[in-house]
């Protein structure tokens, strides 16, 4: 598959779902699913990866050393974020201890209350059985692998 892409229909494929990604979790945030503390941290690589992915898209056929050093780049960023994902979505299903500020155990000081308590622990929703942190593993997860694929790949050349 990746053979049949050029490294710059790569690059927008990347802008693409990662821009469909973001703007996905606003729609849900703008239905009133709020967003917990580690949501929006989650949110990050997204708002790092769609300038890079556009900048380059835009860049690719120039320099091709600068077209497989930022689909490497993107691999990581898109690999820490599944990362991230995987982290909260355990903490989701409670197989590990997330941050005290958003876990329901407040520690140290008083809790913001201007804003709606948002726990991290707790998924605001799953669609067929899988959070929203679930599905941003997922889709990080394929984003970073179909980088590094093009990157490595025997056709990464082709512009």
């Amino acid at each position: 598959m990746l053979s049949t892409i050029s490294t710059r229909q790569t690059f927008w494929l990347i802008f693409a779902v990662a821009m469909a990604t973001i703007l996905g979790a606003w729609a849900f945030e703008a239905a009133g699913y709020l967003p917990c503390e580690l949501c929006l941290k989650q949110r990050l690589a997204y708002y790092i990866a769609i300038p890079i992915s556009l900048i380059l898209a835009l860049m690719a056929p120039k320099s091709p050393s600068l077209a497989r050093n930022g689909l490497i780049v993107l691999g990581l960023i898109m690999l820490a974020s599944a990362i991230f994902g995987i982290y909260h979505s355990g903490v989701e299903w409670k197989f590990w201890a997330g941050p005290t500020e958003c876990t329901g155990t407040f520690g140290g000081g008083l809790p913001d209350l201007t804003k709606k308590a948002v726990m991290c622990d707790q998924a605001a929703i799953r669609i067929f059985g899988i959070s929203l942190a679930g599905y941003n593993a997922l889709i990080s997860a394929a984003l970073s692998l179909l980088a590094f694929g093009k990157a490595y790949g025997s056709s990464s050349a082709s512009q």
